[in-house]
């Protein structure tokens, strides 16, 4: 019979010692449900103040402004190198005038015929 005591003061202990447990799981969780509200309620003032600040672009709207900065560069670039190409073109065409122009004036030169020769041919 005593042992029966004993058991059931044991008993009675163990179920004790349970209930302390299970109570403080519940503060733990209760404490860590308290922290995650407070977490969220900081994150969403600190999107609302870089909304305010003008920064509040999420980062695909920063990924889509950067891939429309990245376009508009590759097209001003491609602007940029046929504007050189025309360039290269023109400076290469002017070259080939200017290389004629010299070899007529040399020929113009040590041709036999005179200058009042090549002005009847024109005006006829």
């Amino acid at each position: 019979m005593e042992q029966l005591e004993e058991e059931k003061m044991q008993l009675g202990l163990d179920v004790d010692i349970q209930k302390l447990k299970a109570e403080k799981l519940r503060k733990g969780k209760k404490k860590a449900e308290e922290d995650l509200d407070s977490l969220k309620t900081h994150y969403k003032k600190l999107r609302l103040l870089i909304r305010t600040a003008s920064l509040g672009k999420t980062s695909e709207q920063w990924q889509q402004e950067i891939k429309e900065e990245m376009v508009r560069a590759d097209q001003w670039e491609r602007k940029f190198q046929d504007a050189r190409a025309r360039e290269d073109a023109l400076e290469k065409n002017l070259l080939q005038s200017r290389n004629k122009k010299a070899r007529l004036r040399a020929r113009v030169v040590t041709s036999p015929i005179s200058q009042s020769q090549l002005r009847n041919r024109v005006e006829k």
